[in-house]
């Protein structure tokens, strides 16, 4: 017999558990919701260890937000807390934040006007938009993969490279530019920067 499986009963009590630990009705609805799409997850499967990172892992891919993904590992976390399963607990997505960049490294804000300048006199919208992008996240070249229609339209590109993943946010005034170029263009998913025949854009 399967030990560990999440049941509706169990939903229920860990409902009340949350109120009776006095949450505010926010909380306990967004923690029931995490729950809830986990256990859609489960299929009544047992519930490991390797289960909950495999569906951390899934989160990612499906391209959710890292603030997303972490803030429902911290409500499945809550609920193995209630269950006694703290075996069961995952980590949360660490955000890599760049605090420094050396001088020699920076583009002085009269270089960069002047190379957008310069892609406008050659009509070249694209790398233009391109410039201001990788200026305006801090995103590298070989990152422009991962700014795509979906994360253009959330505001926050997640970025996942040699194991490590963070969160690159796109501000409003450059969101409304790629979201006006991808309509433009008639890109409807996947990367913003694309070749003539389709393929994202290299270095």
């Amino acid at each position: 017999m399967k030990g560990r499986v999440l049941t509706a009963k169990i939903i229920s009590d860990f409902c009340k558990h949350l109120q009776r630990e006095e949450k505010s009705a926010a909380t306990i609805e967004k923690y029931i919701r995490d729950v809830k799409a986990f256990f859609a997850y489960t299929a009544d499967s047992e519930i490991t260890k390797e289960y909950v990172i495999a569906y951390k892992q899934q989160l990612v891919s499906r391209g959710y937000a890292v603030r997303s993904v972490n803030s429902a590992l911290a409500s499945l976390n809550s609920l193995f807390l209630f269950l006694g399963w703290p075996d069961c607990k995952v980590k949360t997505i660490k955000v890599q934040r760049q605090v420094y960049c050396s001088e020699e490294k920076e583009l002085t804000r009269a270089e960069y006007e002047r190379l957008c300048k310069t892609a406008k006199q050659k009509h070249n919208h694209r790398l233009c938009l391109l410039l201001q992008t990788i200026c305006g996240t801090g995103i590298r070249v070989s990152e422009l993969q991962y700014i795509t229609v979906e994360a253009v339209q959330c505001g926050e590109a997640v970025v996942s490279l040699k194991g490590k993943t963070r969160s690159v946010f796109i501000v409003k005034n450059l969101q409304k530019k790629l979201l006006r170029y991808t309509a433009e263009q008639g890109i409807k998913t996947g990367s913003v920067f694309i070749t003539r025949t389709g393929k994202t854009m290299s270095r």
